[in-house]
């Protein structure tokens, strides 16, 4: 029988970690994003359009970062604090590459290292 490869991925704007859930020690992945603007600074400022378009092709190249590593994996759980785990599956549903691809995604805190894998352990523990 042959084993589905399985990735968990916490991630915010500006960084992603992704742990493959292996018998072994995870081994960590990191993609950080050169995303600049929080998104508290966006609603208070009057920011032109050019720099939102700026940032939004920030937030693009950093999504294709973490696509293009996760692209042999069968099951991925994205989770974390932001939005961006949302706007990452968006991006990525819009490519067929990524259709065979079980997405599930969950809604965290911060999490330290430590409880990012007891996360990863105990979600695909279950399944």
């Amino acid at each position: 029988m042959k084993t589905v490869k399985k990735l968990g991925i916490w991630m915010d704007h500006s960084i992603a970690y992704l742990m493959e859930f292996t018998n072994s020690p995870f081994e960590i992945k990191t993609i950080e994003s050169k995303f600049s603007i929080d998104e508290k600074q966006l609603k208070s400022s009057k920011i032109s359009a050019l720099l939102i378009n700026k940032e939004k092709r920030v937030l693009y190249d950093y999504y294709n970062k973490i696509g293009e590593a996760i692209k042999s994996y069968k099951q991925i759980v994205l989770f974390g604090p932001s939005d961006a785990k949302m706007e990452f599956f968006d991006v990525l549903s819009e490519d067929e590459r990524f259709m065979k691809i079980k997405f599930e995604i969950k809604e965290t805190d911060k999490m330290s290292m430590h409880q990012q894998h007891d996360f990863i352990l105990e979600y695909f523990g279950k399944k």
